[in-house]
């Protein structure tokens, strides 16, 4: 049984480590460690005194109100935002600068919707990363391409301008967009924000089934009592960190209090 799991995943390692074929020996190499990460704007503390660590096969919900610093947080996990102090390790490499392994995705309010681009257009934006200067797109990249649309169950819609989608159709069309990135690590701001029950329902299990592949998805959230439903982990913050760890462990009525505490 051993050896066939290993040779199965060793079929992949050209593929995607993290895509439907990741062992438990893989996996965990790929954590992603701060310790003592600080951020500020313009003289403003956005964070400080920030510590976790998590690795793939998990999902992780910041916590806490406006202005808490959690899309900063989400920022400089992308590599979006310098911090004034601390570190970012991932697979034990200081994060200098964006990593097409790990993916963010905006909230939908910050996208400009009206741009003409297609649903495939926009999942094939995801290979770029990948392509480096002047190489073509291959068809290896329409492949991938190809994937992502049939996991995130786009195929019929491939062709449909952005504009034109639903709110958890074009969540799923960014996911799509992380997964044709390959991408080990998602990085969402409020992404179950504006979606009727049922497309948040779709949305959770597939937070679900993206977990279990082996990606590490770390979600800005607001709404206190689906947590427990969706997420493996918390990071509660209010700026600083209020506390972190298994959502069965930490979250509290008292750690939400003293998040949420004026």
């Amino acid at each position: 049984m051993h050896a066939h799991t290993h040779s199965h995943s060793h079929d992949h390692t050209h593929d995607h480590v993290c895509w439907g074929h990741s062992t438990h020996s893989t996996a965990h190499h790929h954590r992603l460690e701060v310790s003592n990460l600080a951020v500020s704007y313009r003289d403003i503390q956005a964070l400080q005194g920030i510590n976790f660590r998590t690795e793939c096969s998990r999902s992780m919900a910041l916590i806490g109100p406006n202005g808490a610093g959690k899309s900063t947080l989400l920022k400089s996990l992308a590599g979006l935002v310098r911090p004034d102090a601390g570190k970012i390790l991932w697979r034990g490499k200081a994060l200098v600068s964006s990593s097409h392994e790990i993916a963010y995705l905006p909230q939908r309010g910050d996208v400009d919707w009206n741009f003409p681009i297609t649903v495939r257009g926009l999942v094939e934006m995801g290979r770029y990363p990948n392509l480096g200067l002047w190489k073509r797109y291959s068809k290896h990249d329409e492949e991938i391409v190809e994937r992502a649309l049939t996991a995130m169950n786009l195929l019929d819609l491939q062709k449909r301008q952005i504009s034109a989608l639903s709110g958890g159709q074009q969540q799923r069309t960014f996911i799509a967009r992380a997964l044709a990135q390959e991408a080990h690590v998602l990085l969402l701001d409020e992404p179950f924000t504006g979606l009727d029950k049922p497309a948040q329902e779709a949305l959770s299990q597939l937070f679900r089934e993206l977990t279990k592949e082996g990606r590490l998805l770390i979600a800005s959230h607001h709404d206190l009592q689906t947590v427990p439903s969706i997420f493996d982990d918390v990071l509660l913050l209010k700026r600083q960190q209020v506390a972190f760890g298994p959502v069965k462990e930490v979250f509290t009525e008292e750690t939400i209090k003293t998040a949420y505490a004026s």
